[in-house]
C-alpha cells in the first residue's frame, strides 16, 4: 500500500540541505578573540590614561599653557560647572558624559565617565602598568597572525583584493546600503569592503603600536626618528587617539554587520569554524 505525500509535502522533503563549510582557522579565531578582549582593555585603560591630561596638542611641547586640539574637562560658567569638549574651534557642552559626570554618587570632573575606563577609578600607574602588558600581547598576537597569514597563503588568497573586487566597490556599496548580504559562493569568501577593512585595522592596530612607542622616552632614546616620523611626542600622543578612535569606530561597524547578517551563524563560525552558507532563497 503507497501513500500519496502530495506535491506540498514532496517539495518540503526535497528542500537541499544547508551547506557548511569550514570558514575560519583555529589560529584565526584564537587570535581573532584574544585581538577582542586585548582592544577593549587597551580602550579601557587608554581612556583612563587620557583622563590624567585629558587634553591632545600637535607639535613638540603640550602643556596647560599651550592650546589643544581636543580638550574634555569642566568649567566653571554662569549656569555653574559644565563638562566642555573641546575640538578645534568648536566646543560642545557634554555635561554628565564627558568633563563633569557623576562617580560613585557623586559629581567629580572626569573627561570620560567611570563606566568605560579602567580601572573605574582614577589610578594612572595601574592604568599604565595594564595598558603596556596588554599592548605587548597584542603585538605578539598581531606577529603570529601575520607570520601565519604570509605562510599559509591566507593573506594574499583571501585579503589582497583582486581586479573583480576593485570594479565591485560600488555594487558592494549599495547592497551595504540596501542592508544585502552575500548569498551561495559570494558569501564563502570576504567581499571588497570585507577586505579593505580588514587590512584597514591591520593598518590603524600597527600605527598604534608605532605612535604608543614613540611617546616612551627610551623608545625615543634607541629609535629617535620616530620623533621626526611623528612630528614630536605630542602629535604622536594625539595620532595615537586617532588611531584608537577608529578602531572603535571598526568595531561598532563589524559589529554592526554581524547583527544585521546572522549573528548565531556569524558567531559560531568564529568559535567553531564552521560557518552555514546562506542560500540564495533565504
Amino acid at each position: 500500500m503507497t501513500t500519496d505525500v502530495g506535491p506540498l509535502t514532496a517539495s518540503r522533503n526535497a528542500r537541499p540541505t544547508r551547506e557548511v563549510i569550514y570558514r575560519h582557522a583555529f589560529l584565526v579565531r584564537l587570535t581573532h578573540w584574544l585581538n577582542a578582549i586585548a582592544i577593549v582593555f587597551m580602550i579601557g585603560t587608554g581612556l583612563s590614561i587620557f583622563n590624567a591630561h585629558p587634553r591632545l596638542y600637535w607639535g613638540v611641547r603640550g602643556d596647560e599653557y599651550d592650546r589643544p586640539v581636543v580638550s574634555i574637562e569642566a568649567h566653571n560658567t554662569s549656569v555653574g560647572v559644565r563638562g566642555l569638549t573641546q575640538i578645534g574651534p568648536i566646543t560642545v557642552d557634554t555635561t554628565g558624559v564627558l568633563g563633569w559626570s557623576r562617580a560613585q554618587g557623586r559629581w567629580a570632573s572626569r573627561a570620560w565617565p567611570q563606566w568605560i575606563t579602567i580601572p573605574s577609578f582614577q589610578d594612572l600607574a595601574d592604568a599604565r602598568r595594564w595598558h603596556f602588558l596588554v599592548a605587548w600581547i597584542l603585538v605578539a598576537n598581531g606577529l603570529a597572525y601575520g607570520l601565519w597569514a604570509l605562510l599559509s597563503g591566507h593573506a594574499w588568497r583571501d585579503l589582497r583584493p583582486t581586479r573583480a573586487d576593485l570594479k565591485s566597490i560600488p555594487r558592494s556599496i549599495v547592497d551595504h546600503i540596501k542592508l544585502k548580504h552575500p548569498t551561495g559562493d559570494a558569501a564563502k569568501r570576504y567581499n571588497v569592503l570585507q577586505r579593505f577593512a580588514y587590512i584597514g585595522v591591520i593598518g590603524l592596530i600597527a600605527g598604534m603600536i608605532a605612535t604608543g612607542l614613540t611617546m616612551s622616552p627610551g623608545v625615543d632614546a634607541a629609535a629617535p626618528w620616530l620623533l621626526d616620523l611623528f612630528g614630536g611626542r605630542q602629535s604622536a600622543r594625539t595620532l595615537h587617539f586617532v588611531f584608537a578612535s577608529l578602531i572603535v569606530l571598526f568595531v561598532v561597524v563589524h559589529l554592526t554587520e554581524v547583527v544585521l547578517a546572522s549573528p548565531l551563524n556569524e558567531v559560531r563560525s568564529m568559535i567553531t569554524g564552521r560557518y552555514a552558507v546562506p542560500s540564495e532563497h533565504d
